[in-house]
């Protein structure tokens, strides 16, 4: 069996992302809603106009949890003219360069998280709502063996709520 491993949650983001928030002294999730065509050229991304209008819409709003559904909604309450694949896309894309974190809380439903700093997560089943959880707050130890090879990328810790039930 493996030596008991302690680890608080995922790993600061190594992207751009990451040392944008040096440049100007905040998160990416609130940096990049001044400068989202700077956060992408940076972060490797072209700077096309669909991206920039659904980054602004990410980020305007500070942390959040959003699906491809609920940004392709806003995206057409602001009237930017987008498919729904596109936001797919987009929201992959922005994942896979470290500007948003994907967690995958049912097999059906896929949340991106625009705070990509150390945390975990409470989902309140009654309102299909995702929290965010301090990483400091968890603590996870006796992770399994890992296989040869192979390297933690992250540990996600998603604790479920909902209501009390009034007997």
């Amino acid at each position: 069996m493996a030596e008991p491993i302690t680890t608080t949650a995922a790993p600061v983001a190594s992207s751009a992302a990451a040392d944008r928030t040096v440049d100007c002294g905040l998160r990416p999730s609130l940096c990049v809603a001044r400068d989202v065509g700077g956060l992408l050229r940076d972060s490797g991304l072209r700077p096309t106009r669909q991206r920039i209008a659904l980054g602004r819409l990410l980020y305007a709003k500070g942390d959040r949890h959003v699906t491809a559904e609920i940004l392709h909604e806003e995206a057409m309450r602001a009237r930017v003219p987008v498919s729904l694949a596109t936001v797919y896309n987009t929201l992959h894309q922005f994942t896979e360069v470290g500007l948003l974190r994907e967690l995958a809380v049912d097999g059906s439903k896929t949340w991106f998280d625009t705070n990509v700093t150390e945390h975990h997560h409470f989902l309140v089943e009654d309102d299909n709502r995702l929290m965010d959880i301090p990483g400091a707050h968890v603590s996870v130890d006796r992770l399994p063996e890992i296989p040869d090879g192979m390297e933690i990328a992250r540990v996600d810790v998603v604790v479920r709520l909902r209501r009390k039930r009034v007997s």
